[in-house]
């Protein structure tokens, strides 16, 4: 039976036939008009053409130079079959296409198919965790069709990043560009083996840079998790992942990772881990067998326009000091709850996963300068860094069955309605029985309140710095604040304690 995509490429074939046909009909019939049908078109000068001549031969001379590191990855995992690309095709789509279903045995090995790109001619390959992750044998597919069993060197699903090693030597290998000095509008390639096509070089350009998509930190559950994605049109399909993204000078700067897609096909968005993010991690996993993660020892969250207003900041950006973990090299350096991080080691600081991503630059142990700005004064301070753990537990947010509310404990400016900590209350939280203090029991889902993150059973401990003990404390606190007001709430969520600030409605 012809597959569908076969069924495509005929149809388009019967359609080009027959639009040559007409054109050979018309031809001998003399039915076009007048003396215009024996009239050629002057071809354009070489020198009108030259600058898309020039850039297509760059194109060809870039696709010549990387395709041969270009290798395709062949998963095998357990589980149901997967459709040729990697395993990513949404359960929709399963349904109504026969060629993405799982075969009669939906628990026999099943393949995942992804791409990746030879780093050093001894035979070690980057690529992404996901195409891998689970595997039980790694078959790798090199451009002249040869077949080599693979072994996993290390991987690291807070990046998304893997390195594999095949026994083999003077294999040809890419060229490392930097990530940091890619421009927006620049052209790049995506290369690839998409769709089980084979390999396949497409074009496009550099979208955007510090895209931050939620795929990581829900499939890891971790704070660690770094996102912080270039974004390309150069179409990317199920089958790219792991390959590389290339600029004009035919250097790596992404592992082309993700798409965002309704049907799990190209939509014109793309996105590459940056290539200085994948090589700090691939070095580490070469060298030790696993990251060793530098760490602040601080959460942080973006700045708002509520933020900069309380903060002080002339402009939007940064981002903001919550909470610290235990023996945190950030606290002991003197940065404080409310500190707003404008740059690291001098180099501006935009969002969460720009600053995590250049942290990560670093190693454990390397000391670097913070540009904070506290209530409006700016500081500096100079952090050592310690090493994240190994791993960790997903991050609960406290939220459970609170009692309702007695009727006088809402507030309604900010859309919550709030009740004492009792210690049975506590205990079902996860609080300490004797935390004490106010919780909210009820959250506008718009509200002012919701909007910013605060949810059932989040403990409020202060308002504009003042500590509020009590409901009677937490009313007095929001009856002086007016309507369009920031409010500066001190809330804890599980073991995690930050500062959110709120514009109450006009």
């Amino acid at each position: 039976m012809q597959s569908p995509m076969n069924s495509k490429l005929v149809l388009a074939g019967v359609a080009a036939t027959t639009f040559t046909g007409g054109v050979l009909v018309a031809s001998g019939l003399d039915l076009t008009p007048g003396s215009h049908a024996a009239v050629f078109q002057q071809a354009p000068s070489r020198g009108d053409v030259k600058p898309v001549a020039d850039l297509s031969d760059a194109f060809i001379s870039i696709a010549e130079s990387v395709t041969p590191a270009v290798v395709s990855i062949d998963a095998e995992k357990p589980g149901r079959r997967a459709a040729a690309g990697e395993g990513e095709v949404p359960e929709e789509l399963r349904r109504l296409f026969p060629q993405f279903r799982g075969g009669p045995d939906d628990n026999a090995p099943v393949e995942s198919r992804g791409s990746g790109f030879i780093t050093a001619p001894e035979g070690y390959i980057i690529t992404n965790n996901h195409v891998i992750q689970g595997a039980t044998k790694i078959n790798v597919v090199f451009q002249d069709n040869r077949h080599m069993v693979a072994r996993l060197v290390g991987a690291d699903p807070l990046t998304d990043i893997a390195v594999l090693k095949v026994d083999a030597t003077r294999l040809p290998s890419v060229r490392m560009g930097s990530s940091e000095g890619s421009r927006i509008g620049e052209w790049v390639l995506a290369i690839g083996n998409p769709l089980d096509l084979g390999t396949t070089v497409t074009s496009g350009i550099i979208s955007a840079k510090g895209r931050a998509l939620p795929i990581l930190q829900q499939s890891t559950g971790s704070r660690w998790a770094i996102e912080d994605f270039i974004q390309t049109d150069a179409p990317i399909n199920p089958g790219n992942s792991g390959g590389p993204l290339v600029n004009l000078r035919g250097e790596v700067v992404g592992v082309n990772s993700a798409i965002a897609s309704y049907t799990g096909f190209y939509s014109g968005y793309g996105f590459a881990v940056p290539i200085d993010l994948a090589r700090r991690i691939a070095d580490d996993l070469v060298r030790y067998g696993r990251v060793r993660r530098p760490a602040l020892g601080v959460s942080i969250t973006e700045v708002t326009p509520e933020d900069a207003e309380v903060y002080k900041l002339d402009r939007i950006t940064g981002v903001v000091a919550q909470d610290f973990q235990e023996n945190s090299p950030a606290r002991r350096a003197g940065l404080q709850q409310g500190d707003v991080i404008l740059t690291v080691e001098g180099k501006p600081i935009q969002h969460v996963g720009q600053f995590q991503r250049i942290v990560a630059s670093f190693h454990p142990g390397d000391q670097v300068t913070l540009d904070v700005i506290r209530y409006g004064q700016r500081r500096q301070m100079r952090v050592q860094l310690s090493e994240a753990p190994p791993s960790e537990s997903p991050q609960q947010v406290a939220q459970g069955p609170a009692a309702p509310p007695p009727a006088d404990a809402t507030g309604s400016k900010l859309g919550v309605a709030v009740a004492p900590l009792t210690a049975d209350i506590a205990r079902q939280l996860g609080y300490e029985p004797n935390a004490g203090g106010i919780v909210v029991t009820d959250v506008q889902p718009y509200g002012p309140a919701g909007r910013v993150g605060i949810r059932r059973g989040t403990r409020v401990l202060a308002v504009d710095g003042q500590p509020v003990n009590d409901v009677a404390a937490f009313r007095q606190a929001m009856a002086r604040k007016r309507p369009g007001q920031v409010v500066s709430l001190l809330v804890q969520g599980g073991d995690q304690r930050s500062i959110l600030n709120v514009r109450l409605p006009e």
